[in-house]
């Protein structure tokens, strides 16, 4: 069947009707059997659909021989390898639940999952194994630890051991038909920042309805291409990199390492890109850095170029009309300038791209759309399988996450919470059943949390999480995210926390970009280490000229006064950031009480 996406005509995939994630897989695999399903850089490892089929038919036998079955847990540490695919399929294929854990998770935090998952079996590597190892030690539920990579150590078995335990009787074929579309897919364990991780219960229902509520916007083309590159205890990029590949028939390249993922989009040339805000903050800020050591006249050349390409989108998003000489002037630049700057980055051949996870600077999103790159915000939760909203390609509303995907349904409560409901919501958060009774109203709308509000065209903003809003000492509800976002964009600074709960004024604690940072201080031979930096007044004296162009910004009432630059970055699964780059505020706040403090001291 042929579908029209964007003036062009392309093959529907043949699994995007499936019922389960296991029916989709199969249909994909017989379908496009010699088409590359998943690759690493460079090609140093390939294989096709057939092949990816044959290697999960050998694991899900040597899994079932260890006694796996329908309704059983199977835990995964993995990076984002090959391995994990096979693994993960494998399972899934049985009727069985397989979920990841972060990576950066501590042998306590994973012993928490392991014991409310109750699963028999993990799944890792030789780079976590001791950390496994620990976790499982005190547990009677993990029967057995199987490496993927290198000779297994006391206490685990290799892939080879594994598939020595199949038996001749296991039926492939009868397993993955008897799994049933309310199954238990997967659980994504929430990252935890007010408290254990809750283990949310996505069912092969929920993901084929999300995939399918997200082609009903993109058209997906049969066969693309996708990097595989976050965390894949993270729903999104389960969805994006592992389920919708299995529904769609993209090839997967495996970038185990998320910081060198913009060094792999020339070479993949994707086709659908989705990255948290982080990241295009920093590929922005790589172009602009690139642009500022060029010579002036290219310099000047490229700025005056961006600047009417920014004029042009903004008057586009007030619906105004874009004077002529200005339309022709900037597609004059994209034909000369932009579009060559996109095949430079790997950008060139998108079917679409989208930005979420957390708030995104509109600066950030309009800087992007004027060199051809459609960043559409979308916004989701684990617990609604990473659905919810999504602007439309054609029709992108900078500022706005966009209207509710087809399929969903989202209204607003009277605080201003958003609530939906759809086939896309979890089937409840796992051994929780009061917390998933609360986390519902009486007539099945999910309470998200997030603040909201729809403009006139049914697009939504989120405005802030629920628990999260700052009331000042005025009795001013202010939003921290809109507060953090503008400082985020100041040069040198990498994170940043908004401060002003009961208190007169707002402040923040800084940290700093070490790459930026590090560039900065060498251009002065000042010493770059980030303590020395931290207290630089020549640094601070930079800052607080941004910090004063990022207050121009934003409100008067949230206007940040004071603040301090910490003199270490902060990394994901630390104190201070979940593995999904959301602030720990609460203890962000114990562990730098002294420097809060210090912000309001007379």
């Amino acid at each position: 069947m042929e579908v029209e996406t964007a003036g062009r005509k392309t093959e529907r995939p043949a699994a995007l009707d499936a019922q389960t994630a296991c029916e989709a897989f199969q249909t994909t695999a017989a379908a496009h059997p010699e088409r590359t399903a998943i690759r690493t850089r460079h090609g140093d490892f390939s294989c096709t659909w057939a092949a990816y089929a044959e290697r999960v038919s050998s694991l899900a036998a040597g899994l079932a021989g260890m006694g796996v079955s329908r309704g059983d847990t199977v835990a995964l540490m993995l990076a984002n390898r090959p391995a994990f695919h096979f693994a993960d399929s494998a399972v899934m294929h049985l009727g069985a639940a397989p979920f990841s854990i972060y990576n950066t998770y501590t042998a306590e935090q994973i012993e928490h999952l392991l014991r409310d998952a109750a699963s028999r079996v993990v799944i890792t590597e030789q780079g976590h194994l001791d950390t496994i190892l620990a976790a499982t030690y005190a547990l009677d539920s993990v029967e057995q630890v199987v490496v993927v990579d290198g000779d297994p150590r006391s206490g685990a078995v290799s892939l080879d051991e594994l598939a020595a335990q199949a038996t001749t009787e296991f039926d492939l074929e009868a397993a993955w038909k008897a799994v049933e579309p309310e199954d238990v897919l997967t659980l994504i364990y929430t990252s935890g920042t007010t408290g254990p991780p809750k283990g949310v219960q996505i069912t092969h229902a929920n993901i084929c309805e999300t995939v399918r509520s997200y082609d009903d916007l993109i058209q997906f083309p049969d066969g693309g291409r996708i990097v595989s590159y976050l965390p894949m205890a993270h729903v999104a990029e389960r969805n994006v990199s592992h389920y919708l590949p299995m529904l769609c028939g993209f090839t997967i390249t495996c970038c185990p390492d998320p910081r060198e993922v913009i060094a792999y989009l020339p070479e993949v040339r994707p086709t659908w890109f989705f990255a948290v805000p982080r990241i295009w903050e920093k590929l922005k800020a790589g172009l602009e850095q690139s642009l500022a050591a060029a010579p002036a006249e290219q310099r000047a050349a490229v700025e005056g170029a961006i600047a009417a390409a920014t004029e042009k989108i903004r008057l586009e998003q007030r619906g105004a009309e874009v004077p002529a000489e200005l339309a022709a002037g900037v597609e004059r630049a994209d034909r000369e300038m932009f579009s060559k700057l996109r095949g430079q980055l790997g950008l060139d051949e998108l079917e679409a791209c989208n930005v979420g996870a957390a708030p995104t600077p509109p600066e950030v999103i309009e800087y992007f759309h004027a060199l051809g790159i459609p960043l559409a915000e979308l916004w989701g939760m684990s617990e609604t399988t990473g659905a919810g909203t999504c602007n439309p390609p054609e029709r992108i509303k900078i500022g706005s996450v966009g209207p509710p995907a087809p399929g969903v349904e989202i209204k607003l409560a009277e605080d201003g919470e958003v609530m939906i409901k759809g086939p896309v919501v979890m089937k409840g958060y796992r051994n929780l059943p009061e917390k998933t009774a609360e986390t519902f109203t009486d007539d099945g709308f999910l309470l998200t949390g997030d603040i909201g509000r729809f403009d006139e065209d049914g697009y939504l903003s989120i405005v802030d999480r629920k628990k999260e809003l700052l009331i000042t000492a005025a009795g001013k509800n202010l939003s921290p995210a809109n507060i953090e976002a503008q400082l985020k964009q100041m040069p040198l600074v990498s994170q940043a926390i908004a401060i002003g709960d009961g208190r007169k004024y707002v402040s923040a604690l800084l940290t700093l970009d070490a790459e930026a940072a590090g560039r900065w201080a060498q251009e002065r031979g000042l010493d770059s280490d980030p303590a020395s930096l931290a207290t630089n007044e020549a640094l601070i004296s930079e800052l607080q000229r941004h910090l004063d162009r990022a207050n121009q910004g934003l409100a008067r009432v949230e206007q940040v006064k004071r603040f301090a630059v910490l003199p270490a970055d902060w990394e994901a699964g630390g104190d201070e950031l979940t593995p999904t780059m959301k602030l720990k505020r609460k203890p962000i706040l114990e562990k730098y009480a002294a420097e809060v403090e210090a912000l309001y001291d007379a």
